[in-house]
């Protein structure tokens, strides 16, 4: 009831960035706005893409469905779409379908009065994908370096490449991107259990405060960051393990060549002169 009552007062026009209040309204406790509209249209699209290039062959099978990119010889030129086509157009309409979702976030923050920290943060997320399917393949000269549509063949990808360019283990961007992805889960699991546990007392216990809360990491580690610092830390790893995870990308092919060797490139690491101290 709480919820409800509170949607009066943000259920109100305004806040849109375009199409004034033609779009301004909900669909049950969906928010519509000019960018749900366009998030619909361009998914739509892309998903009749999907399902045609399924209906051309050879399989219908949800895990070996795969839609793949150009062949190499297209280089940055637009494929018929038999042969890559589809690919492309399927890449436009979901980098449209990403970017009108964070669009549709900002209206959403605009209503609320609050800031804008989701739609950055899915920001992120955009970036990822644009860095794999548009920047790193325009780097290579070729669409064909975009990853492919599909649930094995993507997992395929992902390995064929990491062994291509020097393996991912070694990569430093790709170990940066691994651990912040570990911690991400090891500070949410904190979080989350700590919230819980002093949430969630034994009957006839009260609820505990943040000052618990804050107590139990002091005395466990030292020092607590505090209620919205935990926030403010668990978004700063997770945008960071996200953004090392494309910047791995972007050194595998535009900067390390295919068949480089990242164990040779921390031949630094071995000749420092403190190991010979």
């Amino acid at each position: 009831m709480a919820m409800l009552s509170f949607e009066k007062k943000y259920r109100v026009r305004g806040g849109t960035l375009i199409g004034g209040d033609l779009f301004d309204f909900w669909v049950g406790p969906f928010y519509v706005g000019f960018f749900g509209i366009t998030t619909v249209f361009f998914a739509v699209l892309g998903i009749a893409l999907i399902l045609w290039n399924t209906a051309l062959g050879p399989t219908w099978n949800l895990w070996q469905i795969s839609v793949n990119p150009p062949d190499v010889k297209y280089g940055l030129g637009f494929a018929p779409l038999a042969e890559g086509g589809i690919w492309q157009w399927v890449t436009m309409f979901a980098w449209c379908a990403f970017v009108s979702w964070a669009l549709r976030e900002v209206e959403i923050c605009r209503k609320l009065g609050i800031g804008f920290h989701v739609p950055f943060a899915f920001s992120f997320a955009i970036f990822a994908y644009t860095t794999l399917v548009v920047i790193r393949p325009i780097l290579m000269g070729s669409w064909s370096y975009g990853f492919p549509y599909g649930i094995f063949t993507h997992l395929d990808w992902v390995s064929n490449t990491g062994y291509q360019y020097g393996q991912f283990h070694y990569n430093p961007a790709h170990m940066l991107g691994i651990t912040f992805f570990f911690t991400t889960a090891l500070a949410l699991a904190l979080h989350g259990g700590l919230v819980l546990s002093a949430t969630n007392p034994d009957r006839g216990e009260p609820v505990k405060s943040p000052e618990h809360e804050n107590t139990v990491f002091r005395d466990l580690v030292g020092y607590s960051i505090g209620t919205i610092g935990i926030h403010r830390v668990g978004l700063f790893i997770a945008l960071t393990a996200v953004f090392f995870s494309a910047v791995c990308m972007l050194l595998s092919g535009p900067v390390l060549s295919e068949g480089g060797s990242w164990p040779e490139w921390w031949e630094w690491w071995r000749r420092l002169p403190i190991w010979n101290a």
